[in-house]
């Protein structure tokens, strides 16, 4: 709910594919298919989007395989939205739920760009290097 001091709402849903097309490339994130994001929002382990007067203005998603891995994904705000604490708050709600759910020893991951780990350090994410090194293969 959103009141006079506080415009914006953290909502416990998965952004719709409109929204969550436009939210990434307007947050610098890569763009998405509509192809893979009709079929991959429904997997979504839990989500959070965030609304400014009922717009979408930013969101967070956790996937996974509900027991032992774990990913959080998607974590943006945009641009004329950002520095107002709304990445804490979707890593805040994000973080929580795994804490409520997750079971006890699940491997937590992300790939954290720019200064975007300074936000996941607090809240305990640690850089795996030199241990690991986190890879991709984009299709």
């Amino acid at each position: 709910m959103t009141t006079a001091d506080d415009p914006y709402e953290v909502r416990a849903e998965t952004p719709s594919v409109e929204s969550y097309l436009r939210l990434r490339p307007a947050a610098g994130l890569s763009p998405m298919t509509e192809e893979a994001a009709r079929a991959g929002l429904p997997n979504s382990w839990y989500a959070v989007t965030v609304l400014h007067r009922e717009e979408p203005v930013g969101m967070g998603r956790v996937i996974g395989d509900g027991g032992c891995f774990f990913q959080v994904v998607d974590i943006c705000v945009t641009p004329e939205h950002q520095g107002r604490g709304l990445g804490r708050r979707i890593m805040a709600a994000l973080v929580g739920e795994l804490e409520r759910r997750a079971p006890a020893g699940a491997y937590v991951s992300l790939i954290a760009d720019g200064d975007a780990r300074y936000l996941y350090e607090k809240f305990g994410f640690v850089p795996t290097a030199p241990a690991s090194v986190g890879m991709y293969l984009r299709r």
